[in-house]
């Protein structure tokens, strides 16, 4: 959560840097562009909108945990389009927050105000019965919510007790059915059980959000998340560094670990999520540009067909 609005103010972004080079005059300095580059969009996947106005939005009765609201405006998409406005970013999903629960007015809210800009993310209950059925109803009243999120790691198996359970499998076939993201906040530990239903339900979209949270499992059960990158349409987040490493902005010290997962999910399955895009340029400095530009932006774009 700390990464959602996380500002670098000592280094300038490459996308900064060129901005300041164009202004210049890209002739003048003997660069030369590359326009395909140049057209590839910023895209980022990862914030969570909080609004303190309780009365329109209300935490869950069956919230896991309780934000300090106080400290979040009334109206929070000011500030995220700020954001992005100042970071260059070009398009954004947004993640819906657990404390709202199943209750998805803010998200909706955000996503009718900035519909061109913005898609976002939902969140359902699988031992709740109805949750399939409420899925395919937000969907169809709002098509630009593109996913659903299964959360399921150690220290928080309330939502669930395996990915085998009824109500998991049953919501999963719905998003499935829908052409949805499956969005996976899953520790090591859920690997096997995850690929048991990516085999049966073949082409599923899926994206692991912050990297599996290595430091939540053993090297062995990473093992089968990194297995998971031979299913088509399996997408890695290359994000949530700062949940394991300490040395911020860029977090270099897990550059060991971060290019192992890099080179088995590979530059065309790997999606940005928080902090800066210098996260990207640093942790996979050894690729080229119009492969990190994939990883930036154009990796979603075409994931979710994003014109």
């Amino acid at each position: 959560m700390k990464d959602n609005f996380e500002y670098f103010n000592s280094k300038k972004t490459r996308r900064e840097a060129m901005n300041c080079f164009a202004g210049l005059g890209f002739a003048t300095l003997g660069i030369k562009v590359d326009k395909k580059i140049a057209k590839m969009p910023v895209i980022e996947w990862n914030a969570h909108i909080f609004s303190s106005k309780t009365d329109r939005y209300p935490i869950h009765p069956n919230a896991v945990y309780r934000p300090d609201l106080s400290i979040h405006p009334e109206n929070p998409l000011a500030a995220y389009i700020k954001r992005l406005n100042d970071e260059k970013i070009d398009k954004a999903v947004i993640v819906h927050p657990e404390p709202y629960g199943d209750d998805h007015r803010l998200i909706i809210d955000c996503l009718n105000e900035e519909p061109e800009r913005l898609k976002g993310t939902s969140l359902f209950y699988p031992k709740d019965l109805r949750s399939p059925q409420k899925l395919e109803q937000l969907v169809k009243d709002n098509p630009n919510i593109i996913s659903t999120r299964f959360h399921a790691h150690r220290g928080k198996e309330f939502y669930m007790n395996s990915f085998d359970d009824d109500g998991v499998k049953a919501l999963w076939k719905k998003a499935y059915e829908l052409d949805l993201v499956v969005e996976l906040h899953i520790g090591p530990n859920y690997g096997k059980q995850v690929a048991k239903l990516m085999k049966e339900f073949r082409g599923t979209k899926v994206l692991i959000d912050h990297l599996a949270e290595p430091h939540l499992g053993t090297a062995i059960e990473f093992s089968d998340i990194l297995d998971l990158a031979a299913f088509d349409n399996t997408f890695m987040k290359l994000s949530g560094i700062s949940h394991f490493a300490t040395d911020a902005p860029n977090y270099e010290s897990s550059l060991p670990f971060t290019s192992r997962v890099i080179k088995e999910f590979g530059p065309d399955k790997l999606i940005w999520g928080s902090g800066s895009t210098s996260i990207i340029d640093i942790h996979m400095a050894d690729y080229s540009n119009e492969n990190r530009a994939k990883v930036k932006g154009s990796n979603i774009q075409k994931l979710l067909n994003w014109k």
